[in-house]
């Protein structure tokens, strides 16, 4: 009877003897791809590179958006400044320190201011 080793039914990375698998898929020829796959390939690209487009676009009208702002908000700061001026230096807007209230106008004086304007 013939005993059968372990070392002749496995064979070891190192063994020569055995062709390596691997060493196959090395010399296989790399398949070509289907027209249908080459088809879709270009539309996805063509898609990509849209969207990259309409990327930096957007980008660029979020740049310039923010820059407005910006600008706009100074101008308010400065456009606030000058009306408080405004208001500080005339004097229908000043406060009054009086508590006195005014006189109320009877009603044939209101009747006669009322005439003269219409």
């Amino acid at each position: 009877m013939t005993s059968v080793r372990m070392e002749d039914i496995i064979p070891l990375a190192d063994d020569e003897s055995h062709p390596n698998a691997l060493d196959k898929v090395g010399n296989a020829k790399p398949v070509l791809p289907l027209p249908e796959q080459e088809e879709r390939k270009a539309r996805l690209i063509a898609q990509i590179l849209e969207l990259q487009n309409t990327l930096q676009d957007l980008s660029q009208r979020v740049e310039n958006v923010r820059e407005e702002s910006t600008r706009l908000r100074a101008e308010n700061v400065v456009l606030g400044k000058y009306i408080k001026n405004l208001m500080r230096s005339t004097s229908l807007f000043q406060p009054t320190n009086s508590k006195e209230q005014p006189p109320k106008r009877d009603s044939v004086e209101m009747m006669a201011y009322d005439e003269r304007f219409w």
